[in-house]
């Protein structure tokens, strides 16, 4: 994507199910897991370079010794930096014994940190505040008693923290911060230790306060936790934990907004945020890897035993369409799949754009992850020139065309974009400043034949236009094109996200702008932003969006022709025209995944609608505040 946004982050997890002793014996190391976990992290980088955490846990312990370990970093290359730490880790212990020590479990459990059964991985893209190591996952809420130990990382965004710190604050809690992870944790954690307090009071007066620890830590019912912490929680979010005795969870917010898949066996249960790392790290087929249902909750026990349980009950699906269009990994055989459908379904609108004129026009784009997108379209040029061909052929349609000619002519491709390497600008003048950025990316010049030739250009998506205005058409514009087409593979973004994804200002958004600019250029509408403003601090808890009233008068090729004139700076020689996809081909190129909100405005939950409002607000405001 041209325009860089930070989004989702990314969780790995593993629960051994068997004793460690038996991955030394099948797979001759005692670090089974810790591998395997490196290379979860390491194929979902692209979820996270904020930073990284992990923790692992030993299972069955003595008293005395430490049983929960952690590392988290904020370095470049966290997840290489931590996994280093641990290695270290491991030649301290190698040290302190004989090569037959290594291969015995507890041996390594006694000597070795990070040897335990169940492993907790996060990869962190910071929405908001300091990008400090106390903000990295996992988080860790800790208790001389195992069972109350809490571990917890996630990939989500609450939209009603307040809410859901007044309730702690009403459960006569202090909490320390007013975030929406701590929120989270501390009332997960607040569940946690009601649910140990239940058991002892249950067995108390049978069993020794010893006995009674075990009892705990084999009954915890981890389901009846959860039900009644996420029944409260507004958001999307894949949370996952793990309590100090062995037992972990996943669980998805009831509309399935955030992705999380999970495979199990008799060794293992493996969960993260994408399937091909899953399939990379275990080497397994494709349809052998689940989707965790919304609403449902990923659990296993201290037992090992595992299973999936409802937590709340679902609602439509509504599961976020920009990890299938930019965020998630393409080598998801379903992902690359439906990026060719997005720019496929792009075609009818380029070939009326270019006035059919296929000799003229050279097809590149933006890489990497539009790469994708821009084989479907090329596809979908050749569909049409074969169509083409069959009605001359077969049918017998009049042609002005050479049969020759016709019959070998194929689409016009170049890479006429690459990225250069990454500049950092430290001119504080502005005009020099956009001077360097221009030079981000690079062409390939003596393709274009000047004055005559037509670039079309295909994009993820356009979020601000920024990088397109001052980069990629500045770049294009030297090849002296007679047009520029620019082609996003998604709709316009006109809403912000409040789930997940790191864009909360009405500002930022290009088409929004565009559609300001289209209100203030009609005299009937000179009240239209001060109308919505009012009805948005009127009645903020309505359901209703009012913002979506701003781009109602207006028709999508409209709001398009006006984010090309505001990309279009004075110095831009050729003809620019922009092309973004429709809602209805989003839908039916990704037809399992219909989460839309920040293309049309239907936020799936009440803290989604109040979000959007306050964001509108702030913006009428002159506030730069976050909305969520």
């Amino acid at each position: 994507m041209s325009d860089q946004i930070k989004h989702e982050c990314g969780i790995a997890m593993i629960r051994l199910r068997k004793p460690l002793q038996y991955y030394i014996d099948k797979y001759n190391t005692p670090f089974y897991a810790a591998n395997r976990l490196y290379v979860l992290m390491q194929k979902q980088i692209n979820r996270g370079q904020d930073g990284a955490g992990l923790a692992n846990i030993k299972i069955n312990t003595p008293p005395g010794t430490r049983y929960i370990s952690r590392y988290r970093s904020v370095e470049s290359e966290a997840v290489t930096k931590i996994f280093q730490k641990i290695n270290k880790k491991y030649k301290k212990a190698k040290k302190l014994g004989t090569p037959e020590d290594l291969l015995d479990a507890e041996w390594v459990k006694n000597n070795a940190a990070f040897s335990g059964e169940v492993w907790l991985g996060h990869l962190r893209y910071g929405t908001h505040g300091q990008n400090s190591i106390e903000t990295c996952h996992p988080f860790l809420k800790q208790n001389n008693w195992r069972s109350r130990n809490l571990v917890m990382a996630g990939n989500f965004n609450m939209t009603n923290v307040e809410e859901l710190f007044d309730i702690l604050v009403n459960l006569g809690q202090h909490p320390k911060e007013k975030t929406d992870t701590v929120t989270v944790m501390e009332k997960i954690g607040h569940f946690l230790d009601e649910e140990n307090q239940r058991i002892f009071d249950k067995y108390k007066d049978k069993f020794s306060n010893v006995e009674v620890t075990e009892v705990i830590e084999q009954e915890l019912d981890v389901a009846r936790i959860l039900r009644r912490s996420c029944r409260d929680f507004d958001g999307g979010y894949a949370m996952a934990g793990l309590i100090g005795n062995g037992a972990g969870f996943v669980v998805r917010d009831p509309i399935g907004i955030r992705p999380a898949y999970y495979y199990a066996d008799d060794e293992i249960v493996v969960v993260a945020s994408e399937k091909p790392p899953i399939k990379t790290a275990f080497d397994i087929d494709y349809k052998q890897i689940k989707e965790i249902q919304p609403g449902n909750a990923l659990i296993f026990n201290k037992d090992g035993s595992y299973g999936e349980f409802e937590i709340i009950p679902p609602k439509e699906k509504k599961s976020c369409s920009f990890e299938r269009i930019y965020f998630s990994r393409g080598t998801d055989p379903d992902i690359y799949k439906e990026r060719k459908n997005l720019g496929r379904a792009l075609v009818p609108q380029i070939l009326k754009a270019i006035d059919f004129d296929l000799k003229n026009t050279v097809f590149s784009y933006i890489p990497n992850t539009a790469e994708t997108a821009y084989y479907g379209m090329i596809e979908g040029l050749e569909d049409y020139l074969s169509a083409k061909r069959k009605e001359i052929l077969i049918e017998g349609k009049p042609h002005l065309d050479d049969l020759g000619e016709l019959l070998n002519f194929r689409p016009r491709v170049e890479k006429l974009v690459s990225k250069d390497v990454k500049l950092r600008t430290f001119i504080t003048n502005d005009s020099d400043r956009d001077v360097m950025v221009s030079n981000v990316y690079d062409t390939t010049y003596e393709v274009i034949r000047s004055g005559i030739d037509t670039i079309v250009l295909i994009d993820d998506s356009i979020v601000r236009g920024t990088t397109i205005e001052k980069s990629v058409l500045t770049t294009l514009d030297k090849l002296e094109p007679k047009r520029i087409i620019i082609v996003s593979s998604a709709p316009q973004i006109r809403f912000p996200d409040c789930y997940g994804i790191d864009m909360s200002r009405m500002k930022d958004f290009i088409a929004f702008r565009a559609a300001v600019q289209l209100i203030e250029d009609n005299d009937g509408m000179d009240n239209l932003l001060e109308r919505v403003y009012d009805k948005c601090v009127a009645h903020p808890e309505s359901e209703e969006n009012y913002v979506k009233e701003i781009y109602e008068p207006f028709t999508d090729q409209e709001i398009s022709d006006k984010i090309a004139s505001i990309i279009t700076s004075e110095n831009i020689k050729a003809g620019v025209h922009v092309i973004y996809q429709t809602v209805d081909n989003l839908h039916s190129s990704c037809p399992a995944h219909t989460g839309d909100w920040y293309f049309t405005g239907n936020f799936p939950t009440k803290g989604g609608i109040r979000v959007v409002k306050k964001a509108f607000v702030n913006y009428m405001e002159g506030k730069e505040e976050r909305a969520y």
